[in-house]
């Protein structure tokens, strides 16, 4: 059963989990910023630009992430007192909306990471190619590394989507 504590929770630990992306994404930029600028290789510089990019994209969903989580939160608690109908019209399409979101975002993060995997298998032993293998090293962790933050992400949505469907189906 859907409770107002269970709505504070699950946004409480989005805002928290956007607060971890932007810490995450900072140490992704700044190891980028050192590969390129202080470390100079090709190699680094391989990995450097997938984490710059990583960075840059972690950044924003983490920002937006903890930006609006207490405006949602607020949204949803009053509309449980108030307006209960407003959670299975909006809040429970939006969630499956997130949902769906995930999985589309575990195929494409399951994608780069055999990208990432073949262009260091396919350089692994060419010393001439360091850029591509370092690239390859860099789509890689990046790869990982989202498909960690993902899950956890996930595990929690999931939870809470399963209240809000519960919730609906008996209204």
């Amino acid at each position: 059963m859907l409770t107002k504590t269970q709505i504070e929770k699950y946004f409480l630990a989005e805002k928290k989990a956007g607060l971890c992306f932007i810490v995450i994404s900072i140490i992704a930029l700044f190891v980028s910023v050192w590969f390129l600028f202080f470390l100079k290789s090709p190699l680094y510089t391989g990995i450097a630009l997938p984490l710059m990019v990583f960075g840059l994209i972690l950044f924003m969903v983490g920002f937006t992430a903890y930006k609006r989580s207490d405006a949602y939160r607020i949204r949803t608690v009053y509309a449980y007192d108030m307006n209960p109908a407003e959670l299975k019209e909006k809040e429970l399409p939006r969630m499956k909306k997130v949902m769906k979101n995930f999985t589309v975002c575990f195929y494409r993060e399951i994608f780069l990471l055999i990208v990432g995997a073949a262009l260091y298998i396919n350089y692994m032993r060419d010393f001439s190619n360091d850029f591509w293998r370092g690239l390859g090293i860099g789509i890689v962790l990046i790869s990982i590394l989202a498909l960690v933050t993902d899950y956890f992400t996930k595990k929690m949505a999931q939870v809470y989507c399963k209240a809000l469907t519960d919730f609906a189906s008996k209204r």
